[in-house]
């Protein structure tokens, strides 16, 4: 039975490495074809809905729970859906995103072709990424039973994240539209709680996932993609990336002192 398990866990693990790898594959042909490598950023939600559905797929062969396998799949595709068209609008006819356009440059002033920083840079990478993260979409499916606990407390703590990422979105997208906020910083709303109402939403969603993923302790693999999203969301790609651009702004240190990093607080007087 345990080594069905693990079988049936090791297949589901191949096909979305697979699905993974031809999603990516066609992803970097578009970016290629049209010269942009911001197109990876609406990819980022769609290839873990891809990597979802094919390992509900892939594991109806064996015995993992059937409510786990359709609630992580109907989690993951709620939040990927609505990244992946947020993005994907705001990205819309903007050209190239200057976090891009600034890795062109260096790769060019290195002797990169576009190609090769696309692959090397980005796709790869993002790839990796996604694919380790993606590890409670793979595990979850497979195991044996369900923790009702766990998975109560999972899908309180994704809507708690869907509703920090969608809002602050939301808000920050009406901030920008108006021309006299150019240039500000966006201090109202959610973003008076935490200076990243949207990665720290983020970041909950996924162990929201995670919890739900992880209903026996064999399960609790699931967790590593959590905790590897969170640690990148507030160390490396998220906030710290985020806030290098920001610093500039007139206001920012006041806005930094009185506004917590990451964990939504009270805003200090």
């Amino acid at each position: 039975m345990i080594d069905n398990d693990l079988a049936q866990t090791g297949l589901t693990f191949a096909a979305g490495f697979g699905a993974l790898l031809v999603f990516m594959g066609v992803g970097l042909a578009y970016a290629l074809r049209r010269h942009l490598l911001s197109i990876v950023d609406t990819l980022w939600g769609l290839g873990f809905v891809v990597v979802a559905l094919v390992s509900a797929l892939v594991s109806l062969g064996g015995d993992g729970g059937r409510a786990q396998r359709w609630i992580v799949l109907a989690m993951v595709a709620v939040w990927g859906l609505r990244l992946a068209w947020h993005v994907g609008g705001r990205n819309s006819g903007a050209g190239e995103d200057p976090r891009y356009a600034d890795l062109l440059q260096k790769g060019e002033a290195a002797g990169r072709s576009f190609a090769t920083t696309a692959v090397t840079r980005v796709f790869v990478p993002q790839g990796v990424a996604m694919f380790i993260v993606s590890a409670p979409l793979m595990v979850g499916p497979n195991n044996d039973r369900m923790s009702v606990p766990l998975a109560v407390l999972g899908i309180l703590v994704w809507a708690v994240g869907l509703f920090f990422e969608t809002v602050g979105d939301a808000q920050l997208k009406a901030y920008k539209s108006d021309p006299a906020n150019r240039g500000k910083i966006m201090d109202t709303g959610l973003w008076s709680l935490t200076r990243h109402p949207n990665y720290f939403g983020d970041a909950c969603v996924w162990w929201g996932i995670g919890l739900v993923g992880a209903g026996s302790w064999p399960g609790l693999v699931a967790l590593v993609g959590p905790a590897i999203m969170t640690y990148s969301l507030v160390n490396v790609t998220g906030a710290k990336l985020n806030e290098l651009g920001q610093r500039k702004k007139p206001g920012w240190d006041d806005y930094v002192r009185r506004t917590s990093y990451f964990v939504p607080l009270p805003p200090k007087r």
